[in-house]
């Protein structure tokens, strides 16, 4: 189904959360297209908010919208993860050497992290030891201007290609909106939370609804190595994620709290 003329190209598989309409993703395609030939698999309409979900209760379609040279683009009715999924088991030629997610509309530092579908692609690509990078915009406009971030966005992937990622891990990258932009920072992931709100609407028919709005609150304002911190300093985020969600500093606690046990008493 799916050839390149120049198969000695890097393969990129690019996907999204905001659907294969989205101007995010055009925009990411395009700059993939410079490093090597592109395959595009993404949502058929918005799936922000899946995380890693995956479909199981109605079948998956796959349908090509579009291909030229070094560029073939497909949309599915599954989740980010579904459509990298669908792209390694059964289209993709071969494995591929990076994939990329996003550009998202809206942000998807600190917190956000855990419920993004945009960052739910790329862990995936890295579950399938990937290099892997989501990209988000804070601006969530339908007509979000990327012309500013492109530069940047360019300069990780690049990055990316040249050294590679540590194993397990991929890049939750974030850039400010507006047009000024002071460069890139290496930070961690704030600590912070959406302080959830519900708004209670009543349907037609008298029955009851809820619908979720909100608000972000970062629990540590004044922190200077945090991607919440750099971006209102008009900074591009870039944030290591691991695979390893492992406490490991919490092991010898809990084990000199006594919990470990075994069925006959000994540890």
């Amino acid at each position: 189904m799916i050839k390149f003329e120049e198969n000695h190209r890097p393969l990129i598989l690019v996907t999204n959360d905001d659907g294969v309409e989205a101007g995010g993703i055009r925009i990411l395609r395009e700059i993939a297209g410079e490093f090597g030939n592109v395959v595009v698999v993404a949502p058929d309409s918005a799936q922000s908010g899946m995380s890693n979900a995956i479909t199981v209760k109605v079948p998956l379609f796959l349908k090509k919208v579009h291909s030229e040279k070094g560029l073939y683009i497909f949309k599915s009715n599954g989740t980010p993860v579904d459509c990298v999924k669908l792209s390694l088991n059964s289209l993709l030629p071969r494995t591929p050497d990076l994939v990329l997610s996003g550009i998202n509309h809206g942000s998807n530092s600190s917190s956000s992290v855990h419920y993004s579908g945009t960052l739910g692609g790329a862990r995936e690509g890295v579950m399938n030891q990937i290099p892997s990078i989501g990209f988000s915009l804070l601006d969530y406009s339908p007509d979000a201007d990327f012309s500013a971030a492109t530069p940047f966005i360019r300069q990780v992937i690049q990055q990316v290609i040249q050294f590679g990622l540590p194993s397990g891990t991929f890049l939750n990258v974030n850039v400010p909106k507006g047009n000024i932009l002071k460069g890139i920072k290496v930070v961690r992931q704030a600590r912070g939370k959406w302080v959830e709100e519900f708004v209670e609407r009543e349907d037609p028919r008298k029955q009851k609804y809820y619908w979720l709005t909100g608000f972000f609150q970062n629990l540590e304002p004044n922190a200077h190595d945090t991607d919440e911190y750099v971006l209102s300093q008009d900074f591009v985020s870039v944030v290591p994620c691991t695979l390893d969600i492992t406490d490991h500093g919490a092991i010898e606690q809990l084990k000199a709290q006594s919990y470990e046990m075994s069925i006959n008493g000994v540890v």
